[in-house]
C-alpha cells in the first residue's frame, strides 16, 4: 500500500464522523500516549521490566501502526503529503549522512 493510499483510507474513515480530525495539539498528545505504549512494550520485550502477572501480550507492530495512524491523521488535518515529505527527508539523509557511518562490505550486504 502506498502512503497516499494510507492517507486516503484514514481520511475516508475519519470523514464518516461529525467530529472529524482532532486539533493538532490533541493529536500530538495522542501520539505521545501511543509512543509511551510502544516504549512499554519494548521495555517488556528487551528491557528489564517484566509484565505483571495476567497482563496480556502486546504487539510491537500494532503499537507502531497506532503511531503511524496518528501521524497520518495529523498530516491529513494539516493537508501534508507524507509521501513527498518522506522522499524529501530521505534525500536530506542521503546528502547529509552518506559518509557518516561505516558502510557494509559488498559481501555483507548481499547476505540479506
Amino acid at each position: 500500500m502506498e502512503v497516499r493510499d494510507m492517507q486516503q483510507e484514514v481520511d475516508q474513515w475519519i470523514g464518516q464522523f461529525e467530529e472529524g480530525y482532532w486539533h493538532p495539539l490533541s493529536m500530538l498528545a495522542r501520539m505521545t500516549e501511543e509512543v509511551g505504549e510502544l516504549a512499554r512494550e519494548v521495555n517488556h520485550i528487551y528491557g528489564q521490566k517484566t509484565k505483571k502477572a495476567g497482563e496480556k501480550e502486546g504487539s510491537l507492530a500494532l503499537e507502531l501502526a497506532d503511531i503511524l495512524f496518528i501521524i497520518i491523521c495529523m498530516a491529513n488535518s494539516l493537508e501534508l503529503d507524507l509521501e513527498t515529505a518522506f522522499q524529501e527527508m530521505m534525500e536530506k539523509y542521503r546528502q547529509r549522512d552518506s559518509e557518516r557511518w561505516t558502510r557494509k562490505s559488498e559481501s555483507d550486504s548481499s547476505r540479506k
